[in-house]
């Protein structure tokens, strides 16, 4: 099989006509899609919904929801009856519980997101987050996920082994976006990692897109992120 499940491309592109073309040109090469907030006005679900029902690849859907608890339950058990296989929220205890409720029964699995790899400390001073090294909050916001009863959470590569040596993370997921291949441009995110130092640091799945379709040869772009992925993993088999 040329794909590899740990490979989740990021479909941000405006609407679902482009994210299909995305899609169509990476072929066999990818099995997991990220859709996220940006194109779900462009027909993300039906999107979603087409990617996993025709083309049989697994979808992530990242919304980050944030709300009070029985909203975000109402939602989740929404979105659950699509049969997608990731979902994020905030990782705030409550909201993760909220949607724990409304995935029962599902197979959806639910991401708690730690601190936006897009973010720095001075993003946070800014928005009165609490002082500390934002690697101790984004581990200390992973355990209280964890507990709260989530699936798996969000980290930069930065975090993740810290993360991953929590007893809490065991049977969980660690998923990491800002994974760029070595001389990618870092576009808006600020805390990144390429595939092979993710791998390393012990997470489940890495989040790239632009890298990939903004390349000459996407397909090949993908392959390359696959095997890079692979050659790190290989010394643990």
């Amino acid at each position: 099989m040329i794909a590899d499940d740990r490979l989740i491309v990021a479909l941000d592109v405006p609407n679902a006509i482009e994210g299909l073309k995305v899609a169509e040109t990476l072929g066999d090469a990818v099995s997991f899609y990220k859709i996220g907030l940006g194109m779900l006005t462009g027909g993300g679900l039906a999107l979603a919904n087409e990617l996993k029902d025709e083309h049989g690849k697994k979808i992530f859907l990242d919304m980050k929801l944030f709300d009070i608890g029985q909203t975000v339950e109402n939602a989740v058990r929404g979105l659950a009856q699509f049969d997608l296989d990731f979902l994020t929220v905030h990782g705030d205890p409550y909201v993760v519980k909220a949607a724990k409720e409304g995935a029962a029964g599902s197979n959806m699995k639910i991401l708690g997101v730690t601190i936006l790899t897009s973010l720095d400390r001075g993003d946070l001073d800014g928005a009165l987050i609490k002082d500390g090294a934002i690697d101790d909050l984004v581990v200390e916001r992973a355990g209280k996920a964890f507990d709260a009863g989530a699936d798996g959470i969000i980290c930069s590569p930065n975090e993740a082994a810290r993360i991953r040596a929590l007893a809490e993370s065991e049977g969980r997921l660690i998923v990491t976006p800002g994974v760029r291949p070595a001389g990618s441009a870092t576009d808006d995110q600020k805390r990144i990692a390429t595939p092979a130092m993710a791998v390393e640091s012990g997470v489940d799945h890495i989040v790239c897109g632009r890298p990939i379709w903004r390349a000459t040869d996407p397909r090949q772009a993908a392959l390359d992120v696959v095997a890079e992925m692979r050659a790190a993993a290989a010394p643990n088999a």
